[in-house]
């Protein structure tokens, strides 16, 4: 976990996006790839978004008082144009196709494996309950994954919650298999 002083800066960007909770005294911010997370322990209520990141991953005042403050971090896992994402796959990575089966059958980069972050009952799109378990099944937490979908959505929020299931070399592909196919790069069918 970050140190207060490494995360300040980070921090400090997010202030207007700080929002209280009904009572007051809980924050979280979430969006792809950052999560901040912050409790004020009782009796130390703030009443305003620069009191309580100012107050942010400080000790309690009163020894005698549990801290229950907590940080949590998540970094927005490396977003690289194609051309790069074909040279990693070049280059030993391995290429995670997040998409829809049906998608992946239309057509896929060369040597791509398919694991669908959403699923679609016809219907809906709904999120594939089973996803870090089905990749933990082709991919050691260690291996260099290059994540894409159609055109980029998908894949951030799936190397996302990879990174956070502690897969450590997750690279996502912007744009997706739409700017794959537009660059002219290899694909299967």
């Amino acid at each position: 976990m970050p140190s207060f002083a490494s995360s300040a800066h980070l921090v400090r960007s997010m202030r207007s996006l700080l929002r209280p909770s009904p009572q007051g005294i809980t924050s979280m911010v979430s969006w792809p790839g950052l999560v901040v997370s912050f409790h004020v322990a009782k009796g130390h209520h703030r009443t305003g978004v620069r009191d309580r990141v100012s107050n942010f991953g400080s000790i309690a005042d009163d020894d005698s008082e549990i801290n229950t403050k907590t940080q949590s971090f998540q970094v927005q896992p490396r977003s690289v144009q194609v051309h790069v994402a074909h040279e990693l796959l070049q280059a030993g990575h391995q290429y995670l196709d997040v998409r829809t089966c049906d998608e992946f059958r239309v057509g896929h980069p060369s040597g791509a494996i398919n694991i669908p972050y959403m699923l679609n009952n016809g219907a809906e799109m709904f999120k594939n309950s089973k996803f870090l378990e089905e990749v933990s099944s082709q991919f050691r937490k260690d291996d260099d994954i290059v994540v894409g979908c159609k055109s980029g959505r998908r894949s951030l929020l799936a190397a996302c919650d990879l990174q956070a299931a502690g897969f450590v070399r997750v690279t996502d592909v912007a744009g997706g298999y739409t700017a794959w196919t537009e660059n002219g790069l290899p694909v299967a069918k």
